[in-house]
């Protein structure tokens, strides 16, 4: 069992659901210690949420996407397991993971099965339901990456132009994740090592219309 309260250095569940609730599970045993949380303004995030035609809900009003970085060890989908689908922008891009009833994101993850990382996106989070905002369950965000790419004033927010020195601290807690062997269980991918959907990739045509449709937006 794990301890509850709103000290973001105790390990808390935090429940996981798409919009319309087919999709569900949780985060489990994460806090601002076992997790990397920051708000990333990156043209392929922006390009996600537009995508899945929901920037309004998804991205700030800077185009940034508030990220908890765990291990796919943690989190755990045991509701609409079938609805979980997968996109890439490009063949060689990320996996980005969303449930497909009600295009819902839930996680960016490597296109590596073995390496234990996943992105777990803010906007399937229901913090609500367990009493807790974001700050007391997942601690504050540590960073503000890739600003270049943030709409308006980058500076006004103090997002770093790409990624900051401070954001290797993801790099030791993958190095043990690894070690650890907590790549697995993951909900993303099978004991074989095999995405448990088919990764769509996008065609040039739609790519290019989803770059429009992000780049439409006024800086």
């Amino acid at each position: 069992m794990y301890a509850t309260g709103y000290n973001s250095f105790v390990a808390v569940d935090v429940r996981i659901r798409c919009s319309c609730g087919t999709l569900g599970g949780a985060a489990r045993g994460v806090s601002g210690t076992i997790g990397n949380r920051l708000v990333c303004y990156c043209d392929d995030c922006q390009s996600f949420a537009h995508f899945l035609g929901r920037a309004d809900d998804v991205l700030d009003t800077h185009g940034g996407t508030d990220i908890f970085q765990t291990t796919p060890s943690h989190i755990e989908i045991d509701r609409g397991t079938d609805r979980l689908a997968c996109m890439r922008l490009t063949p060689g891009g990320l996996f980005r993971w969303y449930a497909d009833c009600c295009k819902t994101p839930i996680a960016n993850t490597m296109r590596f099965p073995r390496m234990p990382f996943a992105g777990v996106i803010h906007s399937c989070m229901d913090h609500a339901a367990d009493s807790r905002t974001a700050d007391e369950a997942l601690g504050p965000v540590r960073a503000r990456v890739a600003g270049r790419f943030a709409k308006g004033d980058a500076a006004q927010i103090g997002a770093h132009p790409g990624m900051p020195l401070s954001m290797l601290r993801i790099a030791p807690m993958i190095l043990f994740a690894w070690l650890r062997g907590e790549a697995q269980p993951s909900p993303f991918f099978d004991a074989a090592g095999n995405p448990r959907a088919e990764p769509q990739v996008l065609s040039e045509a739609e790519l290019r219309e989803v770059v429009s449709a992000r780049d439409a937006v006024s800086d």
